[in-house]
């Protein structure tokens, strides 16, 4: 992204043909390059492979914050957060315009952490990879 466009923040997600990404940007989003990075964080125990994505303090989920858009929003922070979840390897990806498909996420999440265990990390780890070789919709 251009630095003077970037929201320090981390509230403003990143849309279809966000003004704010560069050329380059676009084909490293496209290609999901940008989540090698992470790989730090999991290799220092900060994040895992598999469990709920994070999400910036304060981020919002069709206009409105997830804490109220979710009443168990916070029982996702019960388990690190992953590259990887239930929700991303079933599509449900990119921007939250809509609180359906926020709460859709967030269900998936809840399912994850109510009923973890090595075979579903195992099975979402798949199934991810398997979702970006069909087409993932990254952008």
């Amino acid at each position: 992204m251009y630095i003077e466009q970037c929201d320090h923040s981390g509230v403003a997600q990143t849309v279809r043909d966000d003004p704010r990404i560069t050329r380059v940007g676009r084909v490293i989003r496209r290609l999901n390059i940008d989540e090698l990075p992470q790989l730090l964080n999991v290799l220092k125990g900060d994040m895992s492979l598999v469990g709920p994505r994070c999400h910036a303090v304060g981020m919002l989920a069709a206009g409105i914050p997830y804490e109220e858009l979710v009443p168990d929003y916070h029982d996702r922070h019960t388990m690190r957060p992953g590259m990887t979840g239930l929700a991303q390897m079933r599509g449900l990806r990119g921007p939250t315009d809509r609180a359906s498909k926020a709460r859709a996420r967030i269900a998936c999440d809840l399912h994850y952490v109510q009923n973890f265990s090595l075979w579903m990390d195992i099975s979402i780890m798949a199934g991810t990879v398997y979702s970006e070789i069909k087409g993932g919709n990254g952008f």
